[in-house]
């Protein structure tokens, strides 16, 4: 995969750090934090890894998800590395382990709203225990 190509492919300039950033978004099989980001880079700081990942949002690299945790929390874009309105995603926030699921395949519901608004962003969040805190809480 050419991150280089991706990144230019959303009007990003593809310069060493934000390819670096951009390839560890690749390990992350969920949701990530600043944090999570800061911990995989140890070597980047923390202002150049906010700069990357408010660029990669306004380029629908990634998508933030305020899950009420008190912490942004990102994803990867994973639809040819693009997203848009139409393909946005129901996120689950486990209320046990704290953690934040993409649910890829279970899309937002159609909100009609009124003429002459244009929507950029919906956050559907649905919470409860994932199942591996089901499993526990049920043994």
């Amino acid at each position: 995969m050419d991150y280089s190509d991706i990144l230019s492919r959303h009007g990003v300039r593809p310069t060493a750090v934000r390819m670096l950033v951009y390839k560890a978004l690749q390990g992350f099989h969920d949701t990530f934090s600043m944090g999570d980001l800061e911990m995989a880079l140890e070597s980047v700081d923390r202002s150049t890894l906010f700069r990357a990942l408010t660029l990669f949002t306004a380029h629908h690299i990634v998508h933030e998800i305020e899950d009420g945790s008190g912490s942004t929390k990102y994803c990867l874009c994973h639809n040819d590395h693009a997203c848009s309105v139409e393909e946005l995603h129901c996120h689950f926030y486990c209320e046990s382990c704290n953690k934040t699921f993409c649910l890829d395949h279970t899309h937002i519901p159609v909100v009609r709203y009124p003429e002459g608004f244009e929507l950029w962003q919906i956050n559907y969040l649905l919470k409860g225990l994932c199942p591996d805190c089901r499993k526990k809480r049920h043994d």
